[in-house]
């Protein structure tokens, strides 16, 4: 669906990658209307049953029944930071049948409301990324240096739960030739929020709301918020 000399086909896998793991995306409804989302890279990654994307704010489950048997499937995770969360590289190591992971795509404000206000999301077992891998992902502002897409959140947690990480450079690719297409035709590479508040280069004015300016003093202070 893009201009053919800009076209991201040659860096998609020539076939679907075989995987396990299925992940449940659920995608929040402003993301639709994005210009650059990298879902639809991930979708063009992985065979259809696969990949499945709900988009909505509200889960329950009388309107979304698979989504709840989903949710109440012992061997289903849910990738959300937190104190609950566990690390993946733990859980993976455990794990040896097929799982389900669930990921949340939106701004991290949206993901917070989408988590916190569907039960559902609860359930399953809340498990988090090493920080250990800066975003390629560099033609959008992150919160923190080590803030990742969605497609970049994916393709780290199904390589460890794959225990391949062929899997990861593979569905990277088309997202660094994405950036790459991007900066070529104008686009401007973006500092993550942390990094331009640490030099003196965040030149937006501060919030006026006391809870956004405290979150921003965090990262300047290398907190964890």
């Amino acid at each position: 669906s893009r201009p053919q000399k800009v076209c991201l086909c040659p860096f998609l896998p020539v076939h679907p990658l075989k995987v396990s793991t299925c992940m449940y995306i659920i995608q929040h409804p402003a993301e639709e209307s994005r210009v650059l989302r990298t879902v639809p890279l991930l979708a063009a990654c992985l065979p259809p049953d696969k990949c499945k994307i709900l988009v909505g704010r509200r889960f329950n489950e009388d309107r979304y029944p698979e989504l709840a048997t989903v949710c109440r499937n012992p061997s289903t995770l849910i990738l959300y930071p937190g104190a609950e969360a566990t690390n993946l590289e733990e859980v993976a190591v455990m794990s040896s049948s097929p799982s389900v992971m669930i990921i949340i795509d939106g701004t991290w404000s949206q993901a917070k409301d989408i988590f916190y206000k569907n039960s559902l999301y609860r359930l399953p077992k809340q498990v988090q990324l090493k920080p250990s891998i800066s975003s390629q992902y560099v033609i959008r502002t992150q919160p923190t240096n080590t803030c990742l897409s969605t497609l970049e959140c994916a393709a780290v947690a199904l390589s460890i739960m794959e225990k391949n990480k062929s899997i990861q450079e593979t569905i990277l690719h088309p997202l660094q030739a994405l950036c790459s297409f991007q900066l070529q035709h104008g686009a401007q590479i973006h500092h993550s929020k942390e990094h331009l508040l640490k030099n003196g280069l965040y030149d937006k004015p501060m919030p006026k709301n006391k809870r956004k300016l405290r979150r921003m003093e965090l990262l300047v202070n290398n907190a964890k918020i």
